[in-house]
């Protein structure tokens, strides 16, 4: 992590990787953006996922579900509800870098699905992807929440070739994207009226300032999030609003001028055929498209290409 910082306050703009959100109350505060009225990409997945997923998972015919990025898993019952009318027993893996908040929900499915073995697994995305040896396949991985526009296009490619490794010929990938639409949306969708995304955006500090000992003042950062039209993404920052000093032990002082952006996150956004790109870059195959009537978010089915 001490390397990750380093080498991520010494570029220009200064960036904080964005996985470090997630600690057990940044998981919680985007569970909270998930349900803001602004903020479509969540409830419009679900909506693909609940006309979709229960008619075509028994086509699938798949034992085990692993999901990179999993958080709470809300969205997730779907694809769980439609696995367990087709077969039982299934696993579920739920994969995520919040140890505390994985383990929270997972003993919140066990509960929920007497039929379900739930082997959940704390890991960093950027690592290859190790699965349990007792997993029954065929195999459904799925990457949703357009968590892969957090990505830049190439280490999206080389997470999906991560994926594509694990995977066998029987197995299928499905991939949530955000699409590229009207700016006042995109925006509006990161910047709410209550200032949760601002609370959530000035938590990584606060992960900082506790996990590496830093001092960083919160209250001398500024949320802001904008949209880049010709990188087709969001762009999330905290503006230093004075001219300070951060100390990071083991990395030493930090200076920040006056309105210098500190950027924590970008989310690309994409469209049919760049998603198509994306997964040959990697060794997938494209094989099926669902969108939501406004065409504001897509499910993408992959298969693993020879």
């Amino acid at each position: 992590m001490l390397d990750e910082i380093r080498a991520g306050l010494s570029r220009s703009p200064k960036e904080i990787p964005p996985k470090y959100f997630y600690d057990h109350r940044g998981s919680e505060l985007f569970e909270r953006i998930t349900e803001l009225i602004e903020y479509y990409p969540t409830r419009t997945e679900r909506e693909i996922l609940e006309a979709w997923i229960p008619d075509r998972i028994p086509g699938l015919d798949v034992r085990a579900l692993v999901e990179l990025g999993a958080g709470s898993g809300e969205k997730t019952r779907v694809i769980l509800d439609a696995m367990l009318a087709a077969h039982s027993p299934i696993v579920y893996v739920p994969i995520d870098v919040s140890a505390e908040f994985l383990k929270a929900s997972a003993a919140r499915l066990r509960v929920e699905y007497p039929g379900l073995k739930v082997l959940p697994i704390v890991a960093d995305l950027a690592d290859p992807l190790v699965l349990p040896r007792e997993l029954p396949g065929p195999h459904l991985f799925a990457f949703l929440g357009s968590t892969i526009g957090n990505f830049r296009p190439k280490k999206a490619a080389a997470l999906l070739g991560r994926i594509r490794a694990a995977m066998s010929s029987e197995d299928f990938f499905l991939l949530g994207v955000d699409l590229r639409k009207d700016v006042a949306v995109l925006e509006a969708a990161y910047n709410d009226a209550e200032g949760v995304t601002a609370e959530f955006n000035r938590n990584v500090l606060r992960v900082l300032n506790r996990t590496l000992g830093a001092d960083f003042d919160l209250d001398a950062f500024r949320h802001r999030a904008v949209y880049h039209t010709g990188a087709h993404r969001i762009e999330m920052y905290l503006d230093s609003t004075r001219e300070q000093n951060v100390t990071i032990p083991g990395i030493g002082v930090v200076r920040f001028r006056r309105d210098e952006p500190l950027r924590t996150e970008i989310s690309c956004k994409y469209d049919r055929e760049s998603v198509a790109a994306l997964c040959s870059a990697a060794g997938l195959h494209l094989a099926e498209w669902k969108t939501d009537a406004k065409e504001w978010f897509a499910l993408a089915l992959a298969e693993s290409r020879p």
